[in-house]
Protein backbone atom coordinates (compact mmCIF):
# COMPACT_ATOMS: atom_id res chain seq x y z
CA UNK A 1 0.00 0.00 0.00
CA UNK A 2 2.82 2.42 0.86
CA UNK A 3 4.41 1.76 -2.53
CA UNK A 4 1.16 2.57 -4.34
CA UNK A 5 0.64 5.77 -2.35
CA UNK A 6 4.22 6.83 -3.08
CA UNK A 7 3.83 6.08 -6.79
CA UNK A 8 0.60 8.06 -7.12
CA UNK A 9 1.95 10.96 -5.06
CA UNK A 10 5.16 11.04 -7.11
CA UNK A 11 3.19 11.09 -10.37
CA UNK A 12 0.95 13.88 -9.09
CA UNK A 13 3.96 15.82 -7.84
CA UNK A 14 5.74 15.48 -11.18
CA UNK A 15 2.69 16.85 -12.99
CA UNK A 16 2.44 19.79 -10.58
CA UNK A 17 6.17 20.60 -10.77
CA UNK A 18 6.12 20.35 -14.56
CA UNK A 19 3.16 22.73 -14.84
CA UNK A 20 4.85 25.14 -12.43
CA UNK A 21 7.94 25.17 -14.63
CA UNK A 22 10.52 23.41 -12.46
CA UNK A 23 13.60 22.16 -14.30
CA UNK A 24 13.00 18.52 -15.20
CA UNK A 25 16.59 17.56 -14.37
CA UNK A 26 15.64 18.39 -10.78
CA UNK A 27 11.95 17.46 -10.73
CA UNK A 28 12.22 13.93 -12.16
CA UNK A 29 14.98 12.64 -9.82
CA UNK A 30 13.12 14.19 -6.88
CA UNK A 31 9.89 12.38 -7.80
CA UNK A 32 11.82 9.19 -8.57
CA UNK A 33 13.34 9.43 -5.07
CA UNK A 34 9.84 9.53 -3.58
CA UNK A 35 8.95 6.35 -5.51
CA UNK A 36 12.15 4.61 -4.43
CA UNK A 37 11.81 5.49 -0.73
CA UNK A 38 8.15 4.46 -0.55
CA UNK A 39 8.88 1.21 -2.42
CA UNK A 40 11.98 0.17 -0.49
CA UNK A 41 14.14 0.47 -3.60
CA UNK A 42 17.87 0.89 -2.76
CA UNK A 43 19.11 4.36 -3.61
CA UNK A 44 22.65 3.49 -4.77
CA UNK A 45 24.14 0.54 -6.68
CA UNK A 46 26.37 -0.34 -3.73
CA UNK A 47 23.32 -0.76 -1.50
CA UNK A 48 21.47 -3.10 -3.84
CA UNK A 49 21.60 -6.87 -3.55
CA UNK A 50 22.62 -9.15 -6.39
CA UNK A 51 20.17 -8.79 -9.26
CA UNK A 52 18.28 -6.02 -7.46
CA UNK A 53 17.65 -2.66 -9.07
CA UNK A 54 18.49 0.66 -7.45
CA UNK A 55 17.30 4.24 -7.91
CA UNK A 56 20.42 5.60 -9.63
CA UNK A 57 20.91 2.58 -11.87
CA UNK A 58 17.27 2.28 -12.97
CA UNK A 59 16.85 6.03 -13.53
CA UNK A 60 20.04 6.32 -15.57
CA UNK A 61 19.22 3.18 -17.54
CA UNK A 62 15.99 4.78 -18.72
CA UNK A 63 17.69 8.15 -19.22
CA UNK A 64 20.65 6.92 -21.27
CA UNK A 65 18.61 4.30 -23.12
CA UNK A 66 16.34 6.98 -24.58
CA UNK A 67 19.30 9.13 -25.61
CA UNK A 68 21.03 6.17 -27.24
CA UNK A 69 17.91 5.38 -29.26
CA UNK A 70 16.93 8.90 -30.32
CA UNK A 71 19.98 11.18 -30.22
CA UNK A 72 20.62 11.39 -33.96
CA UNK A 73 16.94 11.91 -34.77
CA UNK A 74 16.73 14.79 -32.29
CA UNK A 75 20.02 16.27 -33.50
CA UNK A 76 19.24 16.17 -37.22
CA UNK A 77 15.62 17.18 -36.65
CA UNK A 78 16.64 20.26 -34.71
CA UNK A 79 19.33 21.21 -37.24
CA UNK A 80 16.89 20.73 -40.11
CA UNK A 81 14.42 23.09 -38.45
CA UNK A 82 17.13 25.70 -37.90
CA UNK A 83 18.29 25.43 -41.52
CA UNK A 84 14.71 25.99 -42.69
CA UNK A 85 14.67 29.07 -40.49
CA UNK A 86 18.14 30.41 -41.36
CA UNK A 87 17.72 30.11 -45.13
CA UNK A 88 14.32 31.75 -45.08
CA UNK A 89 12.65 28.57 -46.34
CA UNK A 90 10.20 28.50 -43.42
CA UNK A 91 9.28 32.15 -43.93
CA UNK A 92 8.83 31.60 -47.68
CA UNK A 93 6.51 28.64 -47.17
CA UNK A 94 4.54 30.54 -44.53
CA UNK A 95 3.97 33.56 -46.76
CA UNK A 96 3.03 31.34 -49.68
CA UNK A 97 0.47 29.49 -47.55
CA UNK A 98 -1.01 32.69 -46.11
CA UNK A 99 -1.36 34.20 -49.56
CA UNK A 100 -2.96 31.00 -50.80
CA UNK A 101 -5.47 30.16 -48.07
CA UNK A 102 -5.68 33.39 -46.09
CA UNK A 103 -4.41 34.48 -42.70
CA UNK A 104 -7.48 33.12 -40.94
CA UNK A 105 -6.41 29.57 -41.82
CA UNK A 106 -2.80 29.79 -40.67
CA UNK A 107 -3.45 27.35 -37.82
CA UNK A 108 -5.02 24.90 -40.28
CA UNK A 109 -1.84 24.99 -42.36
CA UNK A 110 0.25 24.04 -39.30
CA UNK A 111 -2.08 21.17 -38.41
CA UNK A 112 -2.11 19.81 -41.96
CA UNK A 113 1.68 20.04 -42.28
CA UNK A 114 2.09 17.99 -39.10
CA UNK A 115 -0.56 15.51 -40.20
CA UNK A 116 1.08 14.90 -43.57
CA UNK A 117 4.52 14.36 -42.05
CA UNK A 118 3.19 12.12 -39.26
CA UNK A 119 1.14 9.96 -41.60
CA UNK A 120 4.14 9.86 -43.91
CA UNK A 121 6.21 8.13 -41.26
CA UNK A 122 8.17 11.00 -39.69
CA UNK A 123 8.57 10.67 -35.91
CA UNK A 124 6.37 12.88 -33.75
CA UNK A 125 9.35 14.60 -32.12
CA UNK A 126 10.94 15.30 -35.49
CA UNK A 127 7.70 16.73 -36.87
CA UNK A 128 7.63 19.31 -34.08
CA UNK A 129 11.25 20.32 -34.78
CA UNK A 130 10.65 20.48 -38.53
CA UNK A 131 7.35 22.37 -38.60
CA UNK A 132 7.96 24.84 -35.77
CA UNK A 133 9.90 27.45 -37.81
CA UNK A 134 7.12 27.52 -40.42
CA UNK A 135 4.45 27.57 -37.72
CA UNK A 136 6.17 30.53 -36.09
CA UNK A 137 6.19 32.43 -39.37
CA UNK A 138 2.54 31.55 -40.04
CA UNK A 139 1.38 32.67 -36.60
CA UNK A 140 3.42 35.87 -36.95
CA UNK A 141 1.90 36.62 -40.35
CA UNK A 142 -1.62 36.00 -39.05
CA UNK A 143 -0.96 37.82 -35.73
CA UNK A 144 -1.99 34.79 -33.68
CA UNK A 145 -0.82 34.23 -30.08
CA UNK A 146 2.29 32.08 -30.22
CA UNK A 147 1.36 30.19 -27.05
CA UNK A 148 -1.04 28.15 -29.21
CA UNK A 149 1.69 26.85 -31.51
CA UNK A 150 2.37 23.79 -29.29
CA UNK A 151 -1.33 22.91 -29.43
CA UNK A 152 -1.41 23.16 -33.23
CA UNK A 153 1.75 21.03 -33.54
CA UNK A 154 0.52 18.41 -31.10
CA UNK A 155 -2.99 18.25 -32.53
CA UNK A 156 -1.69 17.60 -36.03
CA UNK A 157 0.76 14.97 -34.79
CA UNK A 158 -0.59 12.88 -31.91
CA UNK A 159 -4.34 12.72 -32.44
CA UNK A 160 -6.15 11.82 -35.66
CA UNK A 161 -3.03 10.64 -37.52
CA UNK A 162 -0.90 8.86 -34.90
CA UNK A 163 -3.40 6.13 -34.04
CA UNK A 164 -5.40 5.89 -37.27
CA UNK A 165 -5.55 2.90 -39.59
CA UNK A 166 -2.58 2.82 -41.95
CA UNK A 167 -0.45 5.15 -39.83
CA UNK A 168 3.24 4.15 -39.81
CA UNK A 169 3.68 5.44 -36.25
CA UNK A 170 4.57 2.75 -33.71
CA UNK A 171 1.35 3.32 -31.75
CA UNK A 172 -0.49 1.74 -34.70
CA UNK A 173 2.05 -1.06 -35.21
CA UNK A 174 2.68 -2.37 -31.69
CA UNK A 175 -0.69 -4.24 -31.50
CA UNK A 176 0.11 -6.23 -34.66
CA UNK A 177 2.62 -8.54 -32.99
CA UNK A 178 0.21 -9.36 -30.16
CA UNK A 179 -3.07 -9.56 -32.08
CA UNK A 180 -2.03 -10.81 -35.51
CA UNK A 181 -3.76 -7.89 -37.21
CA UNK A 182 -2.62 -5.39 -39.84
CA UNK A 183 -2.01 -1.61 -39.75
CA UNK A 184 -5.39 -1.19 -41.45
CA UNK A 185 -7.35 -2.95 -38.70
CA UNK A 186 -10.94 -1.67 -38.40
CA UNK A 187 -10.25 1.01 -40.99
CA UNK A 188 -13.90 1.92 -41.50
CA UNK A 189 -14.42 2.94 -37.87
CA UNK A 190 -10.94 4.46 -37.77
CA UNK A 191 -11.71 6.72 -40.72
CA UNK A 192 -14.87 8.06 -39.10
CA UNK A 193 -13.09 8.58 -35.78
CA UNK A 194 -10.17 10.38 -37.48
CA UNK A 195 -12.54 12.70 -39.36
CA UNK A 196 -14.43 13.38 -36.14
CA UNK A 197 -11.28 14.18 -34.16
CA UNK A 198 -9.89 16.35 -36.96
CA UNK A 199 -13.13 18.31 -37.30
CA UNK A 200 -13.98 18.81 -33.62
CA UNK A 201 -10.35 19.50 -32.73
CA UNK A 202 -9.87 22.13 -35.43
CA UNK A 203 -13.13 23.86 -34.47
CA UNK A 204 -11.97 23.93 -30.84
CA UNK A 205 -8.55 25.28 -31.81
CA UNK A 206 -10.04 28.09 -33.89
CA UNK A 207 -12.49 28.89 -31.09
CA UNK A 208 -9.64 29.21 -28.59
CA UNK A 209 -7.67 31.39 -31.01
CA UNK A 210 -10.69 33.63 -31.67
CA UNK A 211 -11.30 34.04 -27.94
CA UNK A 212 -7.67 34.94 -27.34
CA UNK A 213 -7.69 37.52 -30.13
CA UNK A 214 -10.95 38.98 -28.80
CA UNK A 215 -9.16 39.50 -25.47
CA UNK A 216 -6.51 41.49 -27.30
CA UNK A 217 -3.86 38.78 -27.59
CA UNK A 218 -1.67 38.74 -30.65
CA UNK A 219 1.73 37.58 -31.78
CA UNK A 220 4.51 38.77 -29.49
CA UNK A 221 7.93 38.89 -31.13
CA UNK A 222 11.06 37.85 -29.25
CA UNK A 223 14.63 39.06 -29.73
CA UNK A 224 15.82 35.68 -31.04
CA UNK A 225 13.08 35.34 -33.67
CA UNK A 226 14.44 35.14 -37.21
CA UNK A 227 12.69 37.30 -39.78
CA UNK A 228 13.92 37.75 -43.34
CA UNK A 229 12.70 40.33 -45.83
CA UNK A 230 10.72 39.02 -48.79
CA UNK A 231 13.41 39.98 -51.33
CA UNK A 232 15.90 37.68 -49.59
CA UNK A 233 13.61 34.65 -49.47
CA UNK A 234 13.92 31.55 -51.68
CA UNK A 235 10.98 30.69 -53.91
CA UNK A 236 8.30 28.50 -52.28
CA UNK A 237 9.23 25.62 -54.59
CA UNK A 238 12.84 25.70 -53.43
CA UNK A 239 11.76 26.14 -49.83
CA UNK A 240 9.55 23.03 -49.97
CA UNK A 241 12.22 20.73 -51.40
CA UNK A 242 13.74 20.00 -47.97
CA UNK A 243 10.48 18.89 -46.29
CA UNK A 244 9.55 16.90 -49.40
CA UNK A 245 12.92 15.11 -49.23
CA UNK A 246 12.32 14.22 -45.56
CA UNK A 247 8.87 12.84 -46.32
CA UNK A 248 9.95 10.95 -49.44
CA UNK A 249 13.00 9.25 -47.91
CA UNK A 250 11.14 8.42 -44.71
CA UNK A 251 8.23 6.91 -46.64
CA UNK A 252 10.51 4.93 -48.95
CA UNK A 253 12.70 3.45 -46.21
CA UNK A 254 10.36 3.19 -43.24
CA UNK A 255 9.32 -0.44 -43.71
CA UNK A 256 12.91 -1.56 -44.16
CA UNK A 257 14.77 0.54 -41.60
CA UNK A 258 11.97 1.55 -39.18
CA UNK A 259 13.01 4.54 -37.03
CA UNK A 260 16.55 4.48 -38.45
CA UNK A 261 15.05 5.67 -41.74
CA UNK A 262 14.55 9.03 -40.03
CA UNK A 263 18.30 9.54 -39.76
CA UNK A 264 18.70 9.27 -43.52
CA UNK A 265 15.51 11.22 -44.17
CA UNK A 266 16.56 14.16 -41.99
CA UNK A 267 20.08 14.12 -43.37
CA UNK A 268 18.59 14.29 -46.86
CA UNK A 269 16.34 17.15 -45.76
CA UNK A 270 19.29 19.13 -44.40
CA UNK A 271 21.37 18.60 -47.55
CA UNK A 272 18.52 19.39 -49.93
CA UNK A 273 17.60 22.54 -48.02
CA UNK A 274 21.22 23.72 -48.14
CA UNK A 275 21.58 22.98 -51.85
CA UNK A 276 18.24 24.50 -52.82
CA UNK A 277 18.57 27.61 -50.64
CA UNK A 278 22.35 27.98 -50.43
CA UNK A 279 22.53 31.59 -51.58
CA UNK A 280 19.84 32.59 -49.06
CA UNK A 281 21.74 31.35 -46.00
CA UNK A 282 22.53 33.96 -43.35
CA UNK A 283 24.45 32.56 -40.37
CA UNK A 284 24.87 28.90 -41.23
CA UNK A 285 27.37 28.08 -38.50
CA UNK A 286 25.26 29.74 -35.84
CA UNK A 287 22.14 27.91 -37.04
CA UNK A 288 23.85 24.50 -36.84
CA UNK A 289 25.28 25.30 -33.39
CA UNK A 290 21.92 26.52 -32.11
CA UNK A 291 20.18 23.46 -33.53
CA UNK A 292 22.68 21.16 -31.84
CA UNK A 293 22.25 22.87 -28.48
CA UNK A 294 18.48 22.81 -28.83
CA UNK A 295 18.57 19.09 -29.56
CA UNK A 296 20.55 18.41 -26.39
CA UNK A 297 18.08 20.34 -24.25
CA UNK A 298 15.09 18.66 -25.89
CA UNK A 299 16.39 15.11 -25.63
CA UNK A 300 17.64 15.73 -22.10
CA UNK A 301 14.20 16.89 -20.94
CA UNK A 302 12.51 13.91 -22.54
CA UNK A 303 15.11 11.44 -21.23
CA UNK A 304 14.60 12.81 -17.71
CA UNK A 305 10.90 11.95 -17.89
CA UNK A 306 11.75 8.51 -19.30
CA UNK A 307 14.13 8.00 -16.37
CA UNK A 308 11.32 8.70 -13.92
CA UNK A 309 9.11 6.27 -15.81
CA UNK A 310 11.75 3.58 -15.51
CA UNK A 311 11.85 4.01 -11.72
CA UNK A 312 8.05 4.03 -11.55
CA UNK A 313 7.90 0.74 -13.46
CA UNK A 314 10.45 -0.77 -11.04
CA UNK A 315 8.17 -0.07 -8.05
CA UNK A 316 6.24 -3.12 -6.78
CA UNK A 317 3.03 -1.08 -6.83
CA UNK A 318 3.34 -0.49 -10.56
CA UNK A 319 2.93 -4.13 -11.53
CA UNK A 320 0.17 -4.52 -8.94
CA UNK A 321 -1.65 -1.60 -10.55
CA UNK A 322 -1.08 -3.06 -14.01
CA UNK A 323 -2.36 -6.45 -12.86
CA UNK A 324 -5.47 -4.85 -11.38
CA UNK A 325 -6.18 -2.77 -14.49
CA UNK A 326 -5.65 -5.66 -16.88
CA UNK A 327 -8.11 -7.79 -14.90
CA UNK A 328 -10.93 -5.29 -14.67
CA UNK A 329 -14.40 -6.87 -14.60
CA UNK A 330 -16.17 -7.18 -17.91
CA UNK A 331 -14.97 -8.16 -21.32
CA UNK A 332 -14.42 -6.60 -24.67
CA UNK A 333 -12.60 -3.69 -26.20
CA UNK A 334 -13.84 -1.06 -23.71
CA UNK A 335 -12.14 -2.71 -20.74
CA UNK A 336 -8.91 -3.17 -22.68
CA UNK A 337 -8.99 0.46 -23.83
CA UNK A 338 -9.43 1.69 -20.26
CA UNK A 339 -6.50 -0.39 -19.03
CA UNK A 340 -4.14 0.76 -21.78
CA UNK A 341 -5.08 4.40 -21.30
CA UNK A 342 -4.49 4.23 -17.54
CA UNK A 343 -1.09 2.58 -17.96
CA UNK A 344 -0.13 5.14 -20.62
CA UNK A 345 -0.97 7.87 -18.10
CA UNK A 346 1.33 6.33 -15.47
CA UNK A 347 4.22 5.89 -17.88
CA UNK A 348 3.63 9.14 -19.79
CA UNK A 349 3.90 7.15 -23.01
CA UNK A 350 1.33 5.81 -25.48
CA UNK A 351 3.69 3.14 -26.76
CA UNK A 352 4.71 2.28 -23.19
CA UNK A 353 1.09 1.73 -22.23
CA UNK A 354 0.62 -0.69 -25.12
CA UNK A 355 3.85 -2.62 -24.62
CA UNK A 356 3.10 -3.20 -20.94
CA UNK A 357 -0.60 -4.03 -21.29
CA UNK A 358 -0.90 -5.99 -24.52
CA UNK A 359 1.12 -9.09 -23.53
CA UNK A 360 -1.34 -9.50 -20.65
CA UNK A 361 -4.51 -8.37 -22.39
CA UNK A 362 -4.21 -9.94 -25.83
CA UNK A 363 -4.38 -13.66 -24.91
CA UNK A 364 -7.15 -13.03 -22.38
CA UNK A 365 -9.49 -11.20 -24.77
CA UNK A 366 -8.67 -13.24 -27.86
CA UNK A 367 -9.61 -16.37 -25.92
CA UNK A 368 -12.94 -14.72 -25.16
CA UNK A 369 -13.56 -14.27 -28.88
CA UNK A 370 -13.11 -10.49 -28.99
CA UNK A 371 -12.67 -9.19 -32.53
CA UNK A 372 -8.88 -8.63 -32.88
CA UNK A 373 -9.29 -5.78 -35.38
CA UNK A 374 -11.60 -3.90 -33.04
CA UNK A 375 -9.26 -4.57 -30.13
CA UNK A 376 -6.32 -3.27 -32.17
CA UNK A 377 -8.04 -0.01 -33.04
CA UNK A 378 -9.48 0.61 -29.58
CA UNK A 379 -6.11 -0.02 -27.93
CA UNK A 380 -4.29 2.24 -30.42
CA UNK A 381 -6.71 5.14 -29.96
CA UNK A 382 -6.92 4.73 -26.17
CA UNK A 383 -3.13 4.83 -25.85
CA UNK A 384 -3.24 8.39 -27.19
CA UNK A 385 -5.77 9.69 -24.67
CA UNK A 386 -4.12 10.01 -21.24
CA UNK A 387 -0.54 9.73 -22.46
CA UNK A 388 -0.46 13.49 -23.15
CA UNK A 389 -0.62 14.62 -19.54
CA UNK A 390 1.76 17.47 -18.64
CA UNK A 391 4.70 15.16 -17.83
CA UNK A 392 4.65 13.39 -21.20
CA UNK A 393 8.05 13.59 -22.92
CA UNK A 394 6.66 14.83 -26.24
CA UNK A 395 4.54 17.47 -24.50
CA UNK A 396 7.47 18.71 -22.42
CA UNK A 397 9.80 18.82 -25.42
CA UNK A 398 7.31 20.60 -27.68
CA UNK A 399 6.23 23.22 -25.15
CA UNK A 400 9.54 23.96 -23.45
CA UNK A 401 12.45 23.03 -25.70
CA UNK A 402 11.04 23.67 -29.17
CA UNK A 403 8.46 26.44 -28.69
CA UNK A 404 10.08 27.94 -25.57
CA UNK A 405 6.72 28.39 -23.87
CA UNK A 406 5.59 27.53 -20.35
CA UNK A 407 3.11 24.86 -19.35
CA UNK A 408 1.04 27.52 -17.61
CA UNK A 409 0.60 29.39 -20.89
CA UNK A 410 0.43 26.57 -23.40
CA UNK A 411 -0.73 23.33 -21.81
CA UNK A 412 -4.43 24.25 -21.48
CA UNK A 413 -4.85 24.19 -25.25
CA UNK A 414 -2.54 21.19 -25.65
CA UNK A 415 -4.50 19.19 -23.08
CA UNK A 416 -7.83 20.07 -24.66
CA UNK A 417 -6.74 18.87 -28.11
CA UNK A 418 -4.59 15.87 -27.17
CA UNK A 419 -6.47 14.45 -24.17
CA UNK A 420 -10.14 15.45 -24.43
CA UNK A 421 -10.48 15.22 -28.22
CA UNK A 422 -8.91 11.72 -28.43
CA UNK A 423 -11.07 10.73 -25.45
CA UNK A 424 -14.18 11.71 -27.39
CA UNK A 425 -12.80 9.88 -30.40
CA UNK A 426 -12.38 6.73 -28.30
CA UNK A 427 -15.99 6.94 -27.13
CA UNK A 428 -17.13 7.28 -30.74
CA UNK A 429 -14.98 4.31 -31.75
CA UNK A 430 -16.47 2.11 -29.02
CA UNK A 431 -19.95 3.25 -30.03
CA UNK A 432 -19.33 2.33 -33.66
CA UNK A 433 -18.09 -1.10 -32.63
CA UNK A 434 -21.20 -1.58 -30.48
CA UNK A 435 -23.30 -0.80 -33.57
CA UNK A 436 -21.46 -3.48 -35.50
CA UNK A 437 -19.24 -1.29 -37.71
Amino acid sequence: MLSLIGLLCALALLIVLTVRGMNLFVATPLCALLVAVSSGLPLLPQLAGEGQGDLVGVYMSGFTGFIASWFFMFLLGSIFGKLMEDTGAAESVARWVIEGIGQQRAALAVVLACAVLTYGGVSLFVVAFSVYPTALALFRGADLPRRFIPAALAFGSVTFTMTSAGSPEIQNWIPIQYLGTSPWAAWQASLLVALFMAGIGYLWLTWMLDRAKARGEGFEARPDDVRIERAALPTPIRALLGPIAVLAVSFALHDRLQTSALILALLAGCLVTLLACWRHRRTLGHAVAEGSTGALIAIGNTAAVVGFGAVAKAAPAFMLAVDWMTHLPGSGVATAALAVSAIAAMTGSASGGQVIALPLLAPHYLDQGVNPDQLHRAVAISSGVLDSLPHNGYVVTTIRAICKETHAAAYGAVGALTVIVPGLGLLLCLGLFALGL
